[in-house]
């Protein structure tokens, strides 16, 4: 069995760390820097950066801030947000990413994925995928959540396979920031589905969730952001809790 992956997220909003609810409500979270200098000490396995405002206000991710955090970490590090061609995408791997994370951009023009895994291989290429359950049908948002498509989440996960994704970032957006647990359903069904890794996020609120999501589905990593961030459970305590679980970790 792969060792599961734990990864904090540093959800950027006018260059500091934010959080927010069910993608609204957003608070302050911290100096974007410090955390992932933190994350890196408490031995998060990666760390993944979403300039969440950049798609909806039409901007470039900050490449200068994170060129900062790509100088002070030596972990895999994934960065999304306003990226739109390859042209975005050779900025952001000059700044210090090792992946860069689509998602409006990639429903839009999914040939972009191809592009981006034909320029660096697909292992570069995240697809973040935002999902929400609606009329008893999980389906695909972008626009940082902000707008519906007509996608189903799981034919979107196939299909994103085939163009070149090397991983999924799953979101529910139901789950975001409530801190019930994650998506079980929805996160099973795409893992059953595409032979790529798949991240579970949206929904951490306690180390069951952990263990509970690794154990009943095939998510090979699971995000978290605002326990990470306001210290309510520390990485290295989870990693024990789920070592004892039997559940391997790096």
């Amino acid at each position: 069995m792969l060792k599961k992956r734990i990864i904090p997220c540093l959800d950027i909003k006018d260059g500091r760390t934010v959080k927010g609810i069910n993608f609204i409500d957003i608070r302050d979270a911290g100096d974007a820097v410090e955390l992932a200098k933190k994350y890196v000490k408490e031995g998060a396995d990666e760390l993944v950066f979403l300039d969440i405002t950049a798609t909806n206000e039409k901007r470039k991710t900050l490449s200068e801030l994170v060129g900062k955090i790509a100088s002070e970490i030596d972990i895999p590090f994934t960065v999304g947000g306003g990226i739109n061609s390859l042209q975005d995408v050779s900025v952001i791997i000059k700044a210090g990413a090792d992946k860069v994370s689509v998602n409006t951009s990639a429903v839009k023009s999914p040939g972009l994925i191809t592009e981006i895994s034909k320029q660096y291989g697909s292992q570069c290429v995240v697809v973040a995928i935002d999902t929400k359950f609606v009329n008893n049908e999980w389906i695909v948002y972008v626009n940082g959540g902000k707008l519906a498509t007509s996608i189903k989440t799981v034919d979107w996960a196939k299909q994103v396979e085939k163009y070149g994704a090397g991983e999924i970032l799953l979101t529910s957006m139901n789950n975001d920031g409530t801190k019930n647990g994650f998506a079980l359903d929805i996160t099973n069904a795409v893992c059953q589905n595409v032979n790529i890794p798949v991240i579970a996020s949206g929904g951490a609120g306690t180390m069951e969730h952990f263990k509970e999501v690794f154990q009943k589905t095939l998510a090979s990593g699971a995000l978290a952001a605002s326990i990470f961030h306001f210290g309510e459970i520390p990485i290295p305590v989870l990693k024990n809790y789920l070592k004892t679980e039997k559940i391997p970790v790096r």
